[in-house]
């Protein structure tokens, strides 16, 4: 277990929401028995649609959420309730990276002032130490003192996300959460900031956990991988095993979406429709609406994750049952 960095355990979140400006209140299921785990210096990556549920994983795994079901476990260790001592002195040990840069930095601080500020905020060192710590990371995350003197708006969007990191590595984390850090840039500069991930990962045995709806990222940055539909983890396990012979449906669906580069083809799995309402889930399993292989028993029966191997779970009737015949057969 000392391996393990972060560790959910049948986690649950559910909020509660109207039919409408006057309607009945609904109970609606954001995640739904998910377990999950991040080796010490490994990341997974969370993949989805919109409103599968990964955003809110991440933020119940940070202890942002409180989850209705389930225990976050953190290096073993139960989180304590948000906002207590013992979840600050925490989190400090847990960092999240989102989406927009811009919206995450203050426009009317400099640049090192904010990423010193989980410093002063925890009471590190006395202040010249601070200063050279946060000189040190933006250096690390291949900005220069310059760029601590300007301010968000004054920076490219690569630059701002580097910032970003910086802040979140000044407290040296042991795990980071990113929530579509990449999804808002440039594809060049995409590119950058994963690789700059990979490195420091590599360099301060970082666990990540890596949310994303791009499943090139994914592959380039994921050990392992998680696939979400509505709120349910469908298939998970190695991420080069799910990208180069996906199981379930879905993931097909997603992986075929991914253009293939040279003259190789891949045949397309087109899903019909939309993911349906959370807060009108379909019988049986969630995907048989738009699943081009749903029967009968699909309609009525949710189906359970399944173990294939190493590490590699399955939650779909059909494809358990197509890979225990070729199990049996070897």
């Amino acid at each position: 277990m000392n391996d393990i960095t972060l560790e959910l355990r049948d986690i649950s979140r559910r909020y509660v929401t109207r039919q409408g400006l006057f309607g009945r209140p609904i109970e609606v299921s954001a995640v739904d028995a998910v377990s999950l785990v991040v080796p010490r210096g490994q990341t997974l990556g969370i993949v989805g649609e919109s409103g599968s549920g990964k955003s809110t994983t991440g933020r119940v795994a940070l202890g942002l959420e409180k989850p209705d079901g389930g225990e976050v476990l953190f290096q073993s260790k139960a989180l304590p309730p948000i906002n207590s001592s013992p979840w600050r002195r925490m989190r400090r040990r847990m960092q999240m990276i989102y989406q927009d840069p811009l919206g995450a930095l203050d426009r009317q601080c400099t640049i090192l002032r904010q990423i010193r500020e989980p410093l002063d905020i925890h009471g590190v060192d006395d202040r010249s130490e601070r200063d050279d710590r946060a000189y040190a990371i933006l250096k690390a995350v291949g900005l220069n003192e310059a760029h601590g003197q300007r301010y968000p708006h004054e920076l490219s969007g690569g630059q701002r996300q580097r910032a970003v990191l910086a802040r979140a590595l000044i407290t040296r984390p042991e795990l980071l959460v990113c929530d579509e850090p990449v999804s808002a840039l440039d594809v060049s500069i995409q590119a950058q900031v994963v690789n700059l991930l990979v490195d420091l990962q590599e360099e301060l045995n970082l666990s990540l956990l890596f949310i994303s709806h791009d499943l090139k990222v994914v592959r380039h940055i994921s050990h392992r991988m998680a696939v979400m539909y509505l709120g349910r983890i469908v298939e998970s396990g190695d991420t080069d095993t799910l990208i180069s012979a996906p199981a379930h449906p879905y993931t097909q669906a997603l992986v075929s979406a991914v253009p293939v580069p040279g003259n190789h083809k891949r045949e397309r799995v087109i899903l019909s429709g939309e993911p349906p309402n959370p807060a009108a889930r379909p019988s049986g399993c969630a995907f048989h609406p738009r699943c081009p292989v749903a029967r009968s028993q699909c309609r009525s029966e949710a189906p359970s994750l399944q173990h294939h191997g190493e590490g590699h779970l399955i939650a779909c009737h059909v494809a358990n049952e197509r890979l225990a015949r070729s199990e049996g057969r070897n």
